[in-house]
């Protein structure tokens, strides 16, 4: 039987750091909620696309924006942009950007 658990992003389970993106993940059974930080100015293609080296994210991502605006272009040329307190789908085959001077926050449940 699982216990009732509670956990914080000021004490997460994991805290990684690169470039332009921080990722802290907090791990409850085997659901992780992962809070990323984009600064301004990150994008997809150019600050993880040299390092995992596919031309588009290959990941699914279901996120809900806590902060600032990010856009979307899918592989089809479809475009979505979001901001706080939308929650967005997004399939595999993607590049995402931050908009603006602001870093954009997001939980991405995996």
């Amino acid at each position: 039987m699982q216990s009732l658990q509670k956990k914080r992003f000021s004490k997460p389970d994991k805290t990684i750091s690169r470039q332009k993106m921080r990722f802290d993940t907090i791990e409850m059974g085997s659901i992780s909620v992962v809070r990323t930080t984009y600064r301004p100015g990150w994008r997809w293609s150019k600050d993880i696309k040299p390092v995992v080296k596919t031309d588009w994210c290959q990941k699914h991502h279901l996120l809900y924006c806590l902060k600032g605006r990010m856009r979307i272009r899918m592989q089809d040329g479809s475009e979505l942009e979001f901001g706080p307190g939308d929650l967005v789908d997004i399939p595999p085959g993607h590049d995402g950007w931050v908009i603006g001077n602001k870093p954009a926050v997001t939980l991405d449940l995996v």
